[in-house]
């Protein structure tokens, strides 16, 4: 073969290395990422959080309250209905989110 040798030095280092790719880079799952803005007519102890992320984060627990509520057979049901923006949809995300808070976190910036 032609490829040349890599040193465990390279493998870990760099912008492609193990260490960043891996520990850095990783996704995480029911997690998002948005930019915040002002909020008049919410208190200052509370944040909004905008439907579309809403029902992606909690997408799991709405499809179970969906068919436990009989208004969805099964999942391919209960997608279709999140996917159409049924009005019960909205309803039972509401309920979900009132027993599941969502941790906000805002880096320092850099001035």
């Amino acid at each position: 073969h032609d490829r040349p040798y890599k040193s465990f030095s390279d493998v870990i280092e760099g912008k492609e290395g193990r260490s960043r790719e891996n520990l850095l880079g990783k996704r995480v799952d029911y997690s998002g990422r948005s930019v915040i803005v002002v909020g008049p007519s919410l208190p200052l102890h509370q944040c909004g959080l905008p439907r579309e992320i809403a029902i992606e984060l909690f997408q799991a627990f709405v499809i179970r309250g969906l068919i436990r509520r009989h208004f969805a057979p099964n999942l391919r049901a209960a997608k279709s209905l999140i996917r159409d923006k049924e009005p019960i949809v909205w309803e039972v995300l509401k309920g979900v989110m009132q027993g599941h808070p969502v941790p906000l976190n805002r880096a320092p910036t850099l001035h």
